[in-house]
């Protein structure tokens, strides 16, 4: 479905299934690759069968969707997952705010700290993975930093007294922490000893992305051919002054073994620079990330958050001190509506960089897909002005958010 009615008026969903907590047995509504009404069926918390209705205007006007996927967030409502606060308490509140936001997998992102704090948060995120249900929203976890670009700008909201060196032995040791949790890691391939870090973490079945970095063409063509697939929140990260010609961004853009990340909450990127990154990249090497920080969801004003001082405004969070964004402050669900509206792709194609791709990135071969035996990781929504909007949640096959 190439063009897409963008204000949709809210019906009841004529639903049987609405406590949250139930299993849900099938689900009626359209689906959201064409928009034609279909019968999913659930067993065992598995999709079991979709099956094609004839068109019937009894049935909701609500699409049926993959659950989201966000590869990259550093925190929601005041947790922090870097903070010296963390608790499993607040990592299930994360989640659950996650839940109303129709992300069903996220990867809590851990960034640039010192080593102990590194370790103590890892462990605390592994720890929290005991608790069942958390774990079937948390397939891992991301370590941005601490081996990214010292200098100023590309390094971004990072603390640069923390950024050190790739160093193969320290990582293992947060790997340990996080009882092997660590599935992407985000690092800066000019720096010494990336290169044979890159190619060790692949090695080890680590996702490598570059990020908050300033390599050169030559850089990047080594991180790639030692088997880095990815580019973090592209065009983030990055010095606001840049040479024209030589610069990170075009041999990224130009290589096609990488897939980019992008923050499209209408901020971090110019709607022209989210256009250009898709034509070149496509829909199959583009993925939405929110990039959200722990102050997303909370009143706009300043906060410390890192031993820096920030602004949180309604949409965005901004590091005023070197001029920089320090982070998102919009859910993963506006990235898909920006990114139709920015560049007209399709409804499919963008659910599809925020479901399908980075599960396919992570090697998860059991989510993001409507797809028979596949989790049951599903949302329904409908779309409002142009905007996502989540009227159920449901993981491995239960409701875990129902909109009022």
């Amino acid at each position: 479905m190439k063009k897409l009615l963008l204000t949709i008026i809210l019906i009841p969903l004529l639903m049987a299934e609405t406590v949250t907590g139930q299993p849900v047995s099938s689900l009626q509504g359209r689906i959201y690759t064409d928009g034609s009404p279909v019968l999913v069926r659930i067993k065992n918390g598995k999709i079991a069968e979709t099956v094609p209705l004839p068109p019937d205007s009894s049935i909701p006007q609500v699409y049926i969707a993959p659950g989201l996927i966000d590869i990259q967030i550093n925190g929601y409502m005041g947790v922090d997952f870097t903070g010296s606060n963390l608790t499993i308490e607040g990592i299930i509140k994360v989640t659950k705010a996650l839940w109303k936001e129709g992300i069903t997998s996220y990867l809590p992102t851990v960034i640039t700290g010192s080593d102990e704090r590194l370790k103590t948060n890892f462990k605390i995120l592994a720890g929290a993975l005991t608790d069942p249900e958390l774990k079937k929203s948390i397939p891992g976890f991301h370590l941005e930093g601490p081996y990214i670009s010292p200098v100023k700008g590309f390094r971004g909201a990072h603390l640069a007294k923390y950024i050190r060196p790739p160093d193969w032995n320290e990582f293992i040791q947060y790997q340990k922490a996080a009882g092997n949790g660590i599935k992407l890691i985000t690092v800066a391939p000019e720096i010494e000893g990336a290169i044979p870090f890159i190619r060790k973490a692949v090695e080890n079945g680590i996702v490598v992305s570059l990020g908050h970095h300033n390599g050169s063409a030559k850089d990047i063509e080594q991180a790639v051919a030692a088997g880095a697939a990815l580019s973090t929140h592209l065009g983030n990260g990055c010095a606001n002054m840049i040479n024209r010609h030589n610069n990170p961004i075009w041999p990224q853009l130009s290589n096609d073994r990488l897939s980019v990340s992008i923050i499209v909450d209408g901020y971090h990127l110019t709607k022209e620079e989210v256009r250009t990154f898709y034509k070149v990249k496509g829909p199959g090497k583009t993925i939405l990330i929110s990039d959200d920080l722990d102050l997303a969801g909370l009143k706009p004003g300043e906060y410390i958050r890192g031993e820096r001082k920030v602004l949180l405004t309604p949409n965005v969070i901004k590091y005023p001190a070197e001029n920089v964004l320090a982070g998102a402050a919009s859910p993963l669900r506006k990235d898909v509506g920006n990114m139709m509206r920015f560049t007209q792709c399709s409804l499919e194609d963008a659910v599809n960089m925020a479901t399908r791709n980075p599960a396919e990135l992570l090697k998860l071969k059991d989510i993001g897909k409507i797809q028979t035996g596949y989790k049951a990781n599903l949302i329904l929504f409908t779309i409002k002005n142009g905007e996502i909007i989540i009227q159920k949640t449901i993981v491995d096959g239960k409701v875990v958010y129902l909109r009022k």
